[in-house]
């Protein structure tokens, strides 16, 4: 085996076939980050043959006398089920990146390990994970452990929701608060659509308080991949909001009242009284979030008699299928349900064009205990998502001279302290959404 240079073509011809493929090992990707100070190297892995069997994109910066970190975004594509060539690939990185002043790799492979029901039910396995975890041990990778929340940089958990029937189908199989926030939504007069402008500029305002990426970063992601972008927005058509508020509002005063008249009503029993009562509680708090709702709505058309965007998601197609980059909402309108109506909308359009999944991005792993996730979870898993597990994070020095005297350089401190360091030279990798 020997490594060569690949041209961003070359590379891209042979990753668009393999089957860990993924937009992060894409030249479009490298041209991103061209622009924010890494070093970019398209590398191909070539057997006695002279037959192409494995490329990785690596981005670089040099951290320490001219010693640079390399990081391969979701993975080296290669064939790691094969122990004998997982490590003459790694004898051959350390020969060639070492003397080039690599001391460092780190990677994520796009591998999925499991499939997991939206309650967290495993639904199938990757048989092959422990021969590929061992074979990854044995040339000399650290496994940096399996996190239930989330890695470094990559998401270890995804959430997809699969196209793969009609979309009043897929809508019934959503949970009961998804169908309902979605039908509160439509009812409170949020639309959602598909910007044909693709204004960029509108959606960075509804996450920028929230992303560690800058907008520049955004505006070269979208450049680069540009006919593959897709901005969502969601929208208050302010008149219908007002109509549609006082006509709930009246709606449910009457079955609050209707209410409140049975609770009077004598002959009940405990149990049919402690009913009308969780009913009732549950009336008064629709109660006052309809009428905050007119409120809002009766500003709101004074304001902006045109209506006003409330929440923007940037989605990436790739592979047949659509990838959620970023979303955001004015938090202000969050009861509004925005984010549940722009995703139902893209279900919509994707699954009428033929896609084959939309993958909402990440979800902590965690599916039974209550966490500080349980949140970002619901927004995704309601869709009757399955989740896939991919198989972690993992490093491996290149150069242990270089490695060791870093770390000597560095007055041999925590070595926790140096994977923080590490962690920071990679700052526009992954940011929760």
């Amino acid at each position: 085996m020997k490594i060569v240079t690949l041209r961003p073509d070359q590379f891209d011809k042979y990753a668009k076939e393999h089957l860990y493929r993924n937009y992060y090992q894409t030249s479009a990707y490298g041209s991103t980050m061209l622009k924010f100070g890494y070093g970019v190297h398209y590398l191909g892995f070539v057997d006695n043959n002279n037959r192409l069997i494995g490329a990785t994109m690596i981005m670089f910066k040099e951290v320490f006398l001219s010693n640079k970190m390399a990081y391969a975004p979701r993975g080296i594509l290669f064939d790691y089920t094969d122990s004998v060539k997982v490590k003459e690939l790694v004898e051959k990185l350390k020969q060639l990146l070492g003397k080039q002043g690599f001391m460092y790799l780190k990677m994520d492979p796009y591998i999925p390990i499991g499939v997991k029901s939206s309650t967290g039910d495993t639904i199938n396995v990757n048989r092959q994970e422990s021969i590929i975890m061992a074979n990854l041990s044995a040339a000399g990778f650290t496994y940096k452990g399996k996190n239930k929340f989330f890695e470094n940089e990559k998401p270890r958990f995804e959430a997809l929701v699969l196209l793969n029937k009609d979309p009043q189908t897929i809508f019934d199989s959503f949970s009961k608060k998804t169908r309902t926030k979605i039908r509160r939504a439509i009812n409170s007069g949020i639309e959602a659509h598909r910007d044909q402008s693709k204004n960029l500029k509108m959606f960075y305002n509804f996450i920028k308080g929230k992303d560690n990426k800058p907008f520049k970063y955004y505006a070269e992601f979208c450049n680069n991949f540009s006919k593959y972008i897709d901005i969502y927005f969601a929208k208050v058509n302010t008149e219908m909001f007002i109509i549609n508020s006082r006509r709930t509002y009246e709606e449910e005063l009457q079955n609050n009242e209707q209410l409140n008249d049975q609770m009077q009503s004598s002959g009940l029993t405990e149990a049919e009284r402690a009913s009308i009562l969780s009913k009732k509680m549950d009336s008064d708090k629709l109660l006052s979030i309809y009428k905050e709702n007119m409120l809002i709505a009766t500003d709101l058309l004074r304001k902006y008699p045109e209506g006003i965007p409330i929440a923007g998601a940037l989605v990436l197609t790739y592979d047949n299928a659509a990838f959620v980059i970023a979303e955001g909402f004015n938090e202000k309108y969050g009861n509004l349900n925005p984010s549940y109506l722009i995703k139902w909308q893209m279900i919509n359009d994707y699954a009428n064009m033929g896609y084959k999944y939309i993958n909402m991005n990440a979800v902590a792993g965690e599916f039974e205990k209550e966490n500080k996730y349980s949140g970002l979870n619901e927004t995704k898993l309601g869709f009757n998502s399955i989740v896939t597990e991919y198989i972690g994070e993992f490093d491996i020095v290149l150069n242990n001279f270089s490695y060791n005297l870093y770390k000597t350089f560095s007055n041999e401190r925590n070595i926790d302290i140096f994977y923080t360091i590490l962690d920071n030279i990679f700052p526009y990798m992954y940011s929760i959404q």
